[in-house]
């Protein structure tokens, strides 16, 4: 049976769809059968961070109204073997997600993936709500801002209170922080939340911490998982996180500013 992964914050924004698109191929790339399913019907960026917007033929809520086969609705990744994209429908509103209609399509997957990453959309709606009630694990993505950090506090009790873990008794989900646009010389300025105080807030086991980086913006544009640019600062931060996510331990990296050599100091470089 597949793990379900959700990946939530409360606030908009702030990465999720990034972050689902470059853990999903991460898992992928590790030898493991991974389905990303964009839960944000209405508006369906997933596929656009993937670069097969022009591929999706049938969708989610297609498949959740029997109206075509999940073999049908699922994309192939072209570059990571093992990995596949599950399109929100564009056309639909956020009531065409049923709760047994998504735990079926859930259930079926389950029987052919090891990973099943689901990128919730914004908010605490029902898209939002349904993403995160079948959850196993839960990746919590937040911004180094008051706001967002509060946000996500917000989900954190929805997490431990309304999940079918929750309803039947069963161990919690497992959750764990995923801090973006981080800059150590915002954090110095004062202009940002350290580390250390959103975990303080949050009190959840730190899974990375991924720089504030226009490789990210680059990717995004070109339709590429920021993961799979392996020289940039975001894609090894990402690459970090899926090797904590496994179990693996590493050290967090990018979390303090880079020490200048001679030249540059004497430079301002």
């Amino acid at each position: 049976m597949a793990k379900i992964v959700v990946v939530t914050s409360g606030k908009g924004g702030v990465g999720k769809t990034t972050t689902s698109a470059a853990i999903g191929a991460g898992l992928a790339k590790a030898g493991h059968r991974t389905v990303l399913v964009d839960f944000d019907v209405g508006l369906r960026n997933l596929d656009l961070i993937m670069g097969c917007e022009r591929r999706v033929v049938y969708d989610f809520i297609n498949v959740i109204h029997e109206e075509a086969s999940l073999n049908q609705a699922l994309i192939r990744d072209k570059r990571v073997d093992n990995l596949f994209i599950l399109a929100a429908s564009q056309t639909r509103d956020k009531d065409a997600l049923t709760e047994d209609g998504v735990e079926r399509v859930l259930t079926e997957l389950s029987r052919d993936f090891d990973y099943i990453i689901c990128d919730s959309p914004a908010g605490i709606e029902r898209g939002a709500l349904l993403a995160m009630y079948f959850a196993d694990e839960a990746i919590i993505v937040t911004n180094p801002e008051v706001s967002s950090v509060r946000d996500s506090d917000r989900v954190l009790g929805i997490l431990a209170s309304k999940t079918r873990r929750a309803a039947n008794g069963e161990p919690p989900v497992r959750e764990q922080l995923l801090l973006t646009r981080y800059s150590p010389l915002r954090v110095q300025k004062g202009e940002m939340l350290s580390v250390e105080d959103v975990k303080e807030i949050l009190a959840i086991d730190l899974l990375g911490v991924i720089p504030e980086s226009q490789a990210v913006l680059n990717a995004s544009n070109a339709g590429v998982p920021v993961i799979l640019e392996e020289e940039s600062d975001a894609g090894q931060a990402y690459q970090d996180a899926v090797a904590r996510f496994l179990g693996e331990e590493r050290p967090h990296r990018f979390l303090q500013l880079e020490k200048k050599g001679l030249f540059g100091r004497l430079f301002g470089g």
